[in-house]
């Protein structure tokens, strides 16, 4: 694919600005089916005849998808560019979504979901945080965050939206107006994201830059990239499965404890709210001390939020700890991104940061289901709220450990590099 030549300027730019808010819009069209699902699996559950546990099959199907997706679109990035991967995602969410508001059975909706997963979603997820690591170096934390934050956002716009939808026209006419709508509107920001990452351009047209790479980039924190890369896989699906405690089951613990689900879907709300808020300013943070550094202080922050779960469970506590839990949680995942951007070579931060991703999605499908296993085993979420702090320190260990090979003398990357 023809490109500008690579033009090291660009880094840190008003054009490196723009693409970041393409990013962003990118982002919230093509992370929609990840939360609306959820919205229609009344109407879905009752036009279908089926259970509740198949109605939430798509749902399930999805995210396992949009895991194994994540690793395939950012190789596919890594190799071709953003703009090829983005428009084969706009065509999977179309297609996704005016499939499922066809479909004649619960599988067939059920495929649709798993298709907007693994090539739509996934190729606005990991994809674009490992592109806009590439386009930023004095504000690349915070420009991470902004990018992931459109996550949270997809979250708080499309469910009322569709909701309105339903109550409207009906599920099936909305899931084919917002395929049109988002995979239009994913296609034409796409269009914009044909320039590489100046970065990438000069480590692979630049012959002084074509061979092996520096050596903090070959031996990440003093460790084989395999070592590296698994690591940080461990600590993805570790800080999930404690992360997925509370936003998995908050709401059936309000219902537990007598307050009724719509407190426990407000604590829930309070909580992604307050995790954009902890995206960003965690983001402005990485920009001061680097990406271990913060994702140790997201998992020690993580933890304490968790142990507040355990002597609070009256309802104003609970909003109050939900919201702290939300503050401190928003940051741990965007920091593997820019650990990745700091200590791999930058050729294969797509692929790798595609990887992570999915062991963090792993960590939420197996702790929400791991806490409901646990619930169902002792009668109540005291041990539930144990398990998610146990995993979280496993989360904790694994941060310090690569804290401490930074400090022996394998330095954090320079925001200039």
């Amino acid at each position: 694919m023809h490109s500008a030549p690579a033009d090291p300027s660009l880094i840190d730019s008003r054009s490196a600005a723009w693409r970041l808010l393409i990013t962003l819009g990118l982002v919230v069209l093509g992370n929609s089916s990840m939360y609306v699902v959820s919205v229609v699996l009344p109407a879905v559950q009752a036009e279908f005849s089926i259970g509740r546990a198949d109605a939430s099959m798509p749902y399930t199907l999805m995210m396992v998808c949009l895991g194994l997706g994540g690793i395939w679109t950012g190789r596919m990035a890594d190799r071709h560019g953003l703009m090829p991967v983005l428009l084969l995602g706009a065509a999977a969410v179309c297609a996704g979504f005016v499939g499922a508001g066809l479909a004649g059975n619960i599988w067939l909706f059920g495929l649709a979901h798993g298709l907007m997963g693994l090539i739509g979603s996934a190729a606005t997820f990991a994809p674009l945080m490992a592109d806009t690591a590439l386009w930023w170096n004095r504000r690349r934390g915070i420009a991470v965050a902004i990018c992931a934050s459109g996550n949270y956002i997809a979250g708080s716009f499309w469910p009322p939206v569709v909701q309105f939808g339903i109550e409207t026209i009906g599920w099936r006419q909305t899931y084919i107006g917002l395929g049109l709508f988002c995979g239009l509107g994913m296609a034409l920001l796409a269009l914009r994201m044909r320039q590489r990452p100046p970065l990438v351009q000069m480590a692979t047209t630049t012959p002084s830059m074509g061979g092996p790479p520096p050596p903090e980039r070959s031996r990440p924190v003093g460790l084989s990239p395999a070592l590296a890369q698994w690591l940080l896989g461990v600590a993805g699906v570790a800080g999930c499965v404690a992360m997925s405690m509370p936003q998995v089951h908050i709401v059936a613990y309000c219902v537990d404890l007598g307050f009724g689900a719509a407190r426990g879907a407000e604590m829930l709300s309070l909580m992604l709210a307050c995790g954009i808020v902890s995206r960003l300013v965690s983001g402005l943070i990485c920009d001061r001390i680097g990406g271990i550094r913060t994702l140790l202080l997201g998992s020690a922050l993580q933890g304490t939020a968790l142990l507040l779960f355990l002597p609070f469970d009256g309802m104003v506590p609970l909003y109050v700890v939900s919201a702290l839990f939300g503050l401190f949680q928003g940051g741990i995942v965007p920091s593997y991104a820019i650990i990745i951007r700091e200590h791999f070579p930058p050729q294969e931060v797509g692929a790798r940061v595609g990887s992570v991703i999915m062991a963090t999605l792993i960590g939420m499908a197996l702790g929400g289901w791991m806490s409901g296993w646990v619930y169902d085993l002792t009668g109540g979420y005291h041990a539930a709220f144990l398990n998610g702090i146990a995993w979280n320190l496993l989360n904790l260990s694994i941060s310090g450990f690569l804290f401490f090979r930074v400090l022996r003398g394998s330095p954090r990357t320079a925001p200039a590099a």
